[in-house]
């Protein structure tokens, strides 16, 4: 019988590399507003952020949501360049049945098909699996959206199907969202995947100060 306990999802920082998540807070808006509208990357989400207002509210939404123990949202900080670059988080959570989404994830135009996105799923994954010891974690994605699709199957997440209709879109129009998962039995060969991408030997995910 699998053991029913809280997952505990206070906010800290996660860093080891070249890459820190910072606990969202909506300060946040001023250094990640301009990186989000340069780099379209609204077009693929159900909420659509067109003023520095916008970003600011729905940063304020994150907070409510970690307040209320459902998720928990990240700041992408790039330590080379000092820079925030972009956002992600665990969403969705489900204590109950020890499972978690990643999501919300979009890096910056200038630090896309870099080591930002690949560092920043392992901190993540390392995080879910090893220490809130999940049992699944989850993603979703629009059914046009092939870069990340592509991506999530190439670090090994199996694709399960396709919800369709699953959202409405800021302009009205629909959104099918393909879901993948990864089970805690096959986060050792994706973390081997991933530290093979980031070259570089397997490391612990450990809080940082912030």
């Amino acid at each position: 019988m699998v053991e029913l306990r809280a997952l505990d999802l206070r906010p800290q920082a996660l860093g080891v590399r070249s890459v820190t998540l910072l606990p969202l807070e909506p300060h946040h808006a001023e250094d990640l507003f301009a990186p989000s509208i340069e780099g379209d990357v609204w077009r693929y989400m159900p909420i659509r952020v067109e003023s520095l207002q916008d970003l600011r509210s729905f940063l304020q939404s994150c907070v409510a949501t970690r307040v209320e123990g459902k998720g928990l949202g990240f700041a992408i900080r790039h330590e080379p360049c000092g820079r925030l670059v972009g956002m992600t988080g665990f969403w969705q959570v489900s204590p109950e049945h020890r499972r978690l989404e990643i999501g919300a994830t979009w890096v910056a135009r200038d630090h896309q098909r870099s080591e930002v996105n690949t560092e920043c799923k392992r901190l993540l994954l390392s995080h879910a699996f090893e220490v809130l010891d999940c049992l699944r974690v989850e993603f979703k994605t629009d059914a046009r959206n092939g870069p990340s699709r592509a991506a999530l199957a190439r670090i090994g997440a199996v694709e399960e199907g396709t919800l369709r209709r699953h959202m409405v879109l800021s302009d009205g129009s629909f959104r099918d969202s393909v879901y993948f998962s990864i089970l805690s039995e096959e986060w050792p060969e994706v973390r081997s995947k991933l530290d093979t991408k980031l070259q570089h030997p397997p490391f612990a995910c450990a809080p940082v100060a912030c």
